[in-house]
């Protein structure tokens, strides 16, 4: 069924506003997957924070204009599912790379982090990107390391003198 002139506008309005708020995007080819497969993968997406959309390519390209996503345009070709991070750059790539353990059918064509578009290849990269939260704890552990370091070295003088009375007295007891 042919979608009229205000279904395709609101279409490309709603995938650019998508676009303009997420942190990632993956084009991934979905040909030959089920529909109880893609309903998996819809749900897992669900779960995981991700929007996932399947989109006429002429509309997506006219969505990417003027965003970060805009280098995603010569990748989308075919049957193409879009995957949008929303919450954290590394989400929908977890969620895809997840997805394609089980089912060798959905193909990543292309992945969009912040407007650099990366080949496919990268999918495990970018699915190992620290969230939110693991990522400040990490900083905090690298700006805790000093400080602790200090604490250690102004205390051994101390330690080691307290340890040589003891070893002294044990040695005269």
């Amino acid at each position: 069924m042919p979608l009229k002139l205000e279904d395709k506008q609101a279409i490309v309005a709603d995938i650019a506003n998508i676009a303009s708020t997420a942190h990632s995007a993956i084009a991934a080819e979905y040909r030959g997957i089920t529909v109880a497969e893609m309903t998996e993968l819809r749900q897992k997406a669900r779960d995981g924070g991700v929007y996932l959309r399947v989109v006429r390519n002429t509309l997506a390209r006219r969505a990417f204009l003027n965003t970060n996503f805009e280098c995603l345009r010569d990748s989308l070709a075919g049957p193409i599912v879009l995957a949008f991070s929303k919450e954290e750059p590394s989400a929908a790539a977890r969620v895809i790379k997840d997805f394609t353990k089980e089912n060798k059918k959905l193909v990543v064509k292309a992945i969009a982090l912040t407007g650099e578009l990366l080949d496919a290849k990268d999918l495990e990269k970018v699915a190992k990107l620290p969230t939110y939260p693991e990522a400040v704890s990490m900083l905090m552990s690298v700006m805790q390391a000093p400080i602790t370091q200090l604490v250690r070295t102004i205390k051994e003088p101390h330690a080691k003198l307290v340890r040589t009375i003891a070893a002294v007295r044990d040695s005269k007891s």
